[in-house]
């Protein structure tokens, strides 16, 4: 086998070779970058082919024949080569068909000026026999219309190689991989063909493209070439602060930004891309779906993810990326919303408690409604029973005003608390703490409750350091200790002790006051450990049923100084309620006037 056949030889298996990347091309032909691949490996196939025949050729009719093969793809190559490049980049989108038209008009006239050479010889001039040299066995003289088709081919190459530089450096490396291997499918040619200018009378163009063909195999299997192109891609990645995951139109992973890993560690674990989706993320089977199933149009859903102690809240948007109205990938992307469900997380406990306060405003009506009318109706009757008693001895005249003034005070007091109670609940109580002496504070309050104290005979008492200083709303701090104490007093027999006590612990002051009475009962003392605003309790003696008030209001307004309230009791013993406050020793001291 001779040179010429060795080299015919290998023409055809390139041409071989470019026709399986078109099959490849093929197969991705929803593609318009794979449309434009079949076309120029086609072409490419038809110049190498036509080449091969050519230097089989034995006369001047089987030479032109030839040159008519490879004339089906030489004129058109490298302009389907720049327009590859174009719709790579994404350029022009809106005018690629007007840029087909004005692209394609040279080349789509050389190729009739070739088919009708010999009527005007602007292409080739005329055909020289190769006399002692068997390639190439006829010598061209080439014409205007060849010098200018081939000025045409490097100027388009180079606006090529112009536009993929920019894009070179702002893509990520899978796309800098894409753009060499598109870039060496038209540099090798161009560099054989540039063999002509030094005298080389042997085209080598079209072996050339048997290397381009070898490239665009390599890029096609292993750097997903036609599955994907960064129309999208270049612009996605430069700012943007949401989780972004790039997948072809086959459900493969082709890339993603350091924010999408943050969401998907999986996506880390990978080391070769594309992937597919589900091999990538086999622990997110919700979201597999959702990309698996998504229709054409652009489709939004929930997604939680799961951490070591917290959870994350998403909002995923999946949408198609089209290249000329053709689907050619999708992009999911992640906005992180975990913010706005813990806040839609307190607007739902927010209402929550508009409801039960609602609820309990109501139920407060019907407490204070049953409250308010036992007091009234025993008024009635100790009045009517007044009347009666006008004739009666002087001593039985004063128990009964006694007991009718008693009355009429507890009543008194029970309004008091509910109202300070709902301007509490409302926010229209001002909170203004200043620093006071407690026990200059604690002895003003056993003197406005030392005239109910002497009716009974009790003793009251305060082991109160005079240097303690709290931090306090005065009117706040007088109800706290007028509540204790009116109950103390109430449930503290004839001839009693009440003491109030304070220590300083820490930046903290714990008031105590304590009684010997009758103490608290077991369920009494189990409805106020739940802290119920509401509960029935006996009433007995002279309680109308406002100590349920009275402590709900102290333990409210100790909570808005920062403290607890809390009790110890046993029945028959005694009982000891004791707060915080924050306080300290000395400090600057407002007149408790």
């Amino acid at each position: 086998m001779d040179k010429i056949q060795w080299m015919s030889l290998l023409l055809f298996l390139a041409a071989a070779l470019m026709v399986y990347v078109a099959f490849l091309s093929y197969q991705k032909r929803h593609l318009p970058i794979a449309k434009t691949m079949i076309l120029i490996m086609v072409g490419a196939a038809c110049y190498a082919t036509g080449y091969a025949v050519e230097l089989l050729s034995r006369n001047l009719f089987e030479v032109k024949l030839a040159l008519q093969i490879e004339y089906l793809g030489i004129p058109f190559i490298s302009t389907l080569w720049f327009f590859q490049v174009i719709q790579f980049t994404g350029i022009a989108a809106r005018y690629r068909k007007r840029l087909v038209l004005v692209l394609f008009v040279i080349p789509a006239t050389i190729f009739f000026l070739h088919l009708t050479n010999d009527w005007h010889h602007l292409i080739y001039k005329s055909y020289n026999l190769n006399e002692g040299v068997s390639i190439p066995l006829y010598k061209t003289d080439k014409g205007l219309g060849y010098e200018v088709h081939t000025l045409y081919n490097y100027f388009v190459i180079v606006c090529g190689f112009f536009l993929f530089i920019p894009m070179y450096w702002r893509s990520s490396r899978i796309v800098r991989k894409q753009v060499i291997v598109l870039s060496m499918g038209a540099a090798v040619p161009l560099m054989f063909n540039m063999l002509l200018w030094f005298g080389v009378v042997v085209d080598l163009t079209p072996f050339g493209f048997a290397v381009s063909g070898v490239v665009y195999v390599w890029g096609i299997l292993r750097f997903n070439l036609l599955k994907f192109t960064p129309l999208a891609l270049t612009q996605v990645f430069d700012t943007i602060r949401d989780g972004v995951v790039l997948l072809d139109y086959e459900d493969q992973i082709v890339s993603y930004n350091s924010a999408a890993e943050e969401v998907l560690p999986e996506l880390g674990l990978t080391k070769h891309y594309p992937a597919y989706v589900g091999e990538v993320l086999p622990s997110s089977p919700e979201l597999v779906e959702h990309i698996r199933t998504a229709s054409t149009g652009d489709e939004r859903f929930s997604f939680q993810r799961f951490h070591a102690n917290y959870s994350k809240h998403y909002h995923c948007n999946l949408a198609f990326i089209y290249d000329s109205g053709t689907p050619i990938g999708k992009i999911l992307m992640f906005n992180d919303i975990t913010e706005l469900k813990d806040n839609e997380t307190r607007l739902r406990e927010n209402a929550r408690q508009l409801s039960e306060l609602n609820t309990f405003k109501d139920k407060m009506f019907t407490v204070v409604a049953h409250d308010i009318r036992d007091p009234i109706a025993i008024l009635v009757s100790l009045t009517e029973l007044l009347g009666e008693e006008l004739a009666a001895t002087e001593a039985q005249h004063v128990e009964v005003f006694r007991e009718l003034q008693g009355q009429v005070q507890g009543t008194f007091n029970l309004v008091e608390n509910l109202l300070d109670w709902y301007r509490s609940q409302k926010g229209r109580v001002v909170f203004r703490p200043l620093d006071w002496n407690l026990q200059q504070v604690v002895r003003q309050s056993l003197s406005l409750a030392g005239a109910k104290a002497s009716m009974k005979q009790i003793r009251m008492t305060e082991r109160i350091d005079e240097k303690l200083a709290v931090s306090a709303d005065k009117e706040m701090l007088d109800l706290i200790l007028r509540n204790l104490l009116s109950n103390a007093i109430k449930f503290t027999g004839f001839g009693g002790v009440i003491e109030i006590g304070a220590v300083l612990e820490g930046d903290r002051i714990i008031v105590s006051i304590c009684d010997n009475g009758e103490g608290i009962d077991e369920k009494t003392a189990e409805l106020l450990s739940l802290n119920e605003q509401f509960f029935k309790m006996p009433v007995t003696g002279d309680d109308p049923g406002n100590m349920r008030f009275g402590l709900v209001l102290a333990s409210q307004f100790v909570s808005i100084h920062g403290g607890s309230l809390w009790f110890n009791s046993a029945p028959g013993v005694g009982t000891t309620f004791s707060f915080t406050l924050p306080g300290q020793v000395g400090g600057r001291k407002h007149s408790n006037n």
